[in-house]
Formats: structure tokens, C-alpha cells, sequence
């Protein structure tokens, strides 16, 4: 029988806890000699991980350990991070960025002073924003991209940004768009109804009946899903993942996944092993948040070459997962979120 234990968080009480115990952020130079570590406590709430972790990663940093704990309501991470050459945060305008953004407050944004003694401007990776946009899953094929930025041209479609992964002979990219006579946004309804059905007509041109595919225009409202997650998001939604090898003890290539339960704590205990490579914990942690899964504790670290993944987690409702379908799946979610920035055409 499936185990069942009662959440631990109301999300009614979420925001006035936030307000009155906001996150205290530390960045600690001097416990490790080889890494910086950011410590985060903060009052929890799903999906909160997935934040910090973005922030991280979203400035090219380097995590290599993290321990994760959140019983209780209250979340408490230490991640090891460096820079790309493998050297210790000493920028204090990077540290003071780090420390503002991983905070409650960095939904008012982060000054554009702060920005500029950076020497850049560190925007999180949102490309759609208040340009047209069109996501598009469907089969991946040689010259597919080629033929949507051709019908685009014709259409005078001026193309911003363009972000697409392929895996398990799948695609999704998202396209950002402008007029190319006028500017800005396409406001005209018809005009983008008919963008939309000649888009529709190429990524259709070789399908065969029956497979999946869509081409959706999406509105440009503030507050856009992470690029790299709704990525994740639409892969997952058009089931790339049913073609990797996954289950308990489920592997493919190198990537090795366990999943058990551990009844006298409660959780559902997740192991992954892969190869080391940057932004892997983001991938992870994105698939388990999205997948409705609760973190409650976690360590990751890698060893050489190879990166060691291990979680506990529970179910948004309490429960573990109680059946080996569900197990498997989760299995092959995570080989699929672990494969697909391997084979993505954009960084």
C-alpha cells in the first residue's frame, strides 16, 4: 500500500511567511580553501529550489556540491560554486548580486547600478518578453529550422530570438518575433493567425498521421517561464522521454537512475549518476519540480568526471511513489532532462 504522510507546508501561509522570515543569504569565503559557498535560509514553498538554483546557474557559476535540506517548512541549502576557470566568487558586486537576487525582494528587480558595476547586465534567461512568440514541438528533421526561418522571412517576420532542443528524434523551440515594416509585437489578429497556420504547414510537411505536434502563439506578459524550463516543459509535454531506458535502476548510456522507498522515513529515495557537466542540477531539480515532486533533502557532488545525484522526496500531496510505473517514469524523466541540453542546437 502507498504510503501517505500529510504535507508539510500550507500555501495559504506561504507568502506572510516569506514577509516575516525573508531568506538570510551568506557567502562564506573562507570555510572551503577551493570553492565559495552560498548558504540560503529561507522559509520554503515549492519550487523554491528550482529558484535558487537558477539564479546560480544563470550566471555561468560552477556547483559543485550541494546539500539540501527542508523539513519543517524551513529551507536550508549550501551550495560550492565557482567561477568557469574554477576559482573562489571574489567580485562583491557579483556576491552582492548573488546575495539580492536569491532573496524574496529580487521579484522588484536588481538595480540597474548593480548591474553596471558588473559590466553587464544580468537578466535571467526569459526570452520571450514583449515580442510575438510562437512554441513548436513536433518531429525533429534535417532542414526544419532552415524551412520555419524561410516562411518566416516571406511572411516579413523579423526573428528576436530563437531557442530549440532536440531528443529522441524530437523538437521544441521557442520563437520570438517582431514586424519587420512597422516593429514591435504583430498585433494584427489575422496576420498572426496567419503566421501561425503556414508554421503549422511546415512542421506538418512529413509528419506521419497520428504524431504529435502543435505550433501555439503565446502573449507577451511580464513574469515568462524560464527559457531552459519551458524548454524542459514542452519536451515533456510532447513525451520525448518515453523512448529512454528508464525504471528502477534504470539506465541509459552512462546516465544511472534508482529509485526506492524508504518507509521509515517517508520518502522516496532517488539516486542519479551521470556524467558531470554544467547546469545538471538545474536540469534535475526543473524535472522533479515540475513533475509536482517535493525536494526534502538532498546532496549532490560530483567526483571527477562523474556527478552523484541523490534525492528525497514525496509527492505534492505527502505520498511516496507507491507503484513501479510511477517510479519508472520518474526514472525516465530525469534520463530525458539529463540527455536533452546534451543534443540542444542553441545554448
Amino acid at each position: 500500500m502507498e504510503n501517505f504522510y500529510k504535507p508539510y507546508f500550507d500555501p495559504d501561509y506561504e507568502s506572510l511567511i516569506e514577509r516575516i522570515h525573508p531568506p538570510r543569504v551568506c557567502i562564506d569565503n573562507d570555510a572551503c580553501q577551493d570553492c565559495t559557498l552560498v548558504k540560503v535560509d529561507s522559509a520554503n514553498k515549492h519550487g523554491i529550489l528550482l529558484e535558487m538554483v537558477q539564479v546560480l546557474t544563470d550566471l555561468e557559476l560552477v556547483i559543485s556540491k550541494s546539500y539540501i535540506s527542508s523539513d519543517g517548512g524551513w529551507l536550508m541549502d549550501v551550495f560550492h560554486v565557482t567561477d568557469q576557470l574554477g576559482n573562489k566568487l571574489t567580485d562583491e558586486s557579483l556576491i552582492l548580486y548573488i546575495q539580492q537576487a536569491l532573496c524574496a525582494s529580487r521579484k522588484q528587480g536588481i538595480s540597474k547600478e548593480l548591474q553596471a558595476r558588473l559590466g553587464r547586465e544580468m537578466n535571467p534567461r526569459h526570452v520571450l518578453t514583449e515580442h510575438t512568440a510562437f512554441e513548436i514541438t513536433g518531429t525533429d528533421r534535417p532542414g526544419l529550422m532552415s524551412e520555419i526561418s524561410a516562411v518566416l522571412a516571406e511572411l516579413s517576420c523579423h526573428v528576436t530570438a530563437a531557442v530549440a532542443w532536440t531528443h529522441n528524434s524530437r523538437v521544441a523551440c521557442i520563437i520570438c518575433l517582431e514586424d519587420e515594416l512597422k516593429g514591435g509585437p504583430i498585433r494584427d489578429p489575422e496576420r498572426l493567425a496567419h503566421v501561425e497556420e503556414q508554421l503549422e504547414n511546415v512542421v506538418e510537411a512529413r509528419h506521419k498521421s497520428g504524431e504529435r505536434r502543435s505550433v501555439r502563439l503565446t502573449a507577451p506578459v511580464a513574469g515568462r517561464t524560464h527559457t531552459d524550463r519551458r524548454l524542459h516543459q514542452l519536451m515533456f509535454a510532447d513525451k520525448d522521454y518515453e523512448r529512454c531506458c528508464g525504471g528502477c535502476d534504470g539506465s541509459s548510456d552512462r546516465i544511472q537512475v534508482s529509485i526506492e522507498n524508504c518507509k521509515e522515513k517517508g520518502y522516496s529515495v532517488v539516486n542519479v549518476k551521470s556524467r558531470d557537466r554544467p547546469k545538471l542540477l538545474f536540469d534535475t531539480v526543473c524535472t522533479l519540480t515540475d513533475m509536482q515532486y517535493v525536494v526534502f533533502h538532498a546532496a549532490v557532488s560530483s567526483k571527477g568526471s562523474i556527478a552523484v545525484q541523490e534525492y528525497f522526496i514525496r509527492q505534492m500531496d505527502g505520498c511516496t511513489l507507491g507503484t513501479e510505473s510511477e517510479r519508472n517514469r520518474v526514472a525516465q524523466c530525469l534520463i530525458a532532462a539529463i540527455e536533452r541540453r546534451v543534443s540542444h542546437v542553441c545554448p
